[in-house]
This record gives structure tokens, C-alpha cells and sequence, in this order.
């Protein structure tokens, strides 16, 4: 069994075609499930990204939804968490911090993440460098609060560890473009492995690139089975 918990659907304003490669992509590497956010809503217009990804998602039962979150326009993200996550086909909140010109210490980060707080659900929140500490703050001062630091800080995985530490209700997601060698195994070996979540970046990054980084760990058949789908399944209720 296989979540991937960093995933997206839609084409990506680069040069390539993987508009309709989710399923395609999740097959390919026996994905079995896959959190999804809209392209469109990460990168343009959160209303419409959602109002599609939920179009989408009616007619699926391997995809599930992120509700993609504009902290500069959070009229509009508390009327989209309030239409899509009571359907249950959306389980989650994605931010991207840099997209939308929100850095995590932003009062708007702040506002958002406090939606997300009074929602009852985890965010998946884009973190690179020493941001993934900024992260942990905010959720030590949101009560109730689950954030997973999408690529656990990227070249910063090494503050990803300080934070995890400093906060029980933070997750690390490894997914990133580079896969320097010993990133992960490091990171396991430092961190709860309760807390450790399995994510692609597909259909944007090719899922080979997260299986390698991850196999080249070395994880124990125990902790690899609950970074693969284990602790994914328990944070989303899934």
C-alpha cells in the first residue's frame, strides 16, 4: 500500500503535457492513492482550481483532494473549505507560500493556517530552507493546528529535525527535485517515525526521483511501511 500525500493534477504552465497523467503516473509506480491539489489553484485562481478538482473528483476513487488556500484572499479560501471538505472527497489544505507571495512568518500565513485550525484538517504547506522553523511556531501557536512541511525544507532537511523535534503536530514530506545522498536516512533517523509521510510532487516531478531517495534510506520494513501509507492513513482519517 502506497499514499502519496504530495501530489497534483492539471498541466503545469511549463512545457509539458501531463494534464490527464495522475492515474497513468500512480499505476506506473503502484501508487495506490494520492492527495491532490489543482495546478490551476496552487499557481492561479484557488476558487477555480478547487471548483474543478472537485468536478474531478466525483468520478474517482484513488484521488482525494487538498482544498487549495490563497492566505491574501482568505474570504475565499473560508468559502471553499467550507463547500468541499464537508464532501469528504477533500481531506486536506495545500499552501503554497511562495506562489502566493505569503512567507510562513506573513500574518497572512498566520490567518490561514488558523482557518485550517477550525476546520479540523491537516495543511500541506510549501517549505524550503529554514522556513520549515517558522512553520513550527506557527503550529506550537495554533492550537490544534496539523502541518506537513512539504519537502521538509528541501536543502533545510536538517532544520526540518529541529522542528519536528520542537513540535509533535508537525510532519516532514521528503519530495524534491534533488535527492542528496543520506537526506532521508538522516532524517529518519533523527525524527519520530510516526511522523514521517511519503510524497512524489507528480505529475510536476517524476515519482522515480521520491522512490529512489526513499529506497536508498534503508528503512526498516516497519518504518518504510508506515512512511509508505501507515501514517498518512491515520492523520487523514483515511
Amino acid at each position: 500500500m502506497i499514499i502519496d500525500v504530495h501530489a497534483h493534477w492539471g498541466p503545469w504552465f511549463f512545457t509539458m503535457d501531463v494534464a490527464e497523467a495522475n492515474l497513468a503516473t500512480m499505476d506506473r509506480y503502484g501508487i495506490d492513492l494520492a492527495i491532490v491539489s489543482a495546478t490551476e489553484a496552487v499557481i492561479y485562481d484557488a476558487p477555480a482550481g478547487n471548483r474543478a478538482l472537485a468536478r474531478l473528483l466525483e468520478g474517482q476513487d484513488r484521488l482525494l483532494g487538498y482544498v487549495t488556500v490563497n492566505p491574501r484572499r482568505l474570504r475565499e479560501a473560508a468559502r471553499d473549505l467550507d463547500a468541499y471538505l464537508p464532501t469528504g472527497r477533500f481531506v486536506g489544505v495545500k499552501i503554497h507560500t511562495d506562489y502566493t507571495g505569503s512567507p510562513v512568518t506573513s500574518p497572512q500565513l498566520r490567518e490561514a493556517l488558523a482557518l485550517v485550525a477550525e476546520a479540523g484538517c491537516p495543511a500541506l504547506v510549501h517549505t524550503w530552507g529554514a522556513s520549515v522553523l517558522d512553520l513550527a511556531q506557527v503550529c506550537l501557536d495554533t492550537p490544534g493546528l496539523r502541518v506537513i512541511a512539504g519537502h521538509m525544507g528541501a536543502d533545510g532537511f536538517r532544520h526540518a529535525i529541529e522542528a519536528a523535534a520542537g513540535c509533535d503536530r508537525l510532519y516532514l514530506e521528503p519530495c524534491w527535485s534533488h535527492a542528496p545522498a543520506g537526506r532521508i536516512a538522516e532524517v529518519a533517523a533523527a525524527v519520530d517515525g510516526h511522523r514521517l509521510l511519503f510524497g512524489t510532487d507528480a505529475t510536476l516531478i517524476d515519482p522515480s526521483s521520491a522512490f529512489g531517495a526513499v529506497a536508498a534510506a534503508g528503512l526498516s520494513a516497519e518504518a518504510a511501511e508506515r512512511v509508505a501509507w501507515r501514517n498518512a492513513a491515520g492523520l487523514f482519517g483515511i
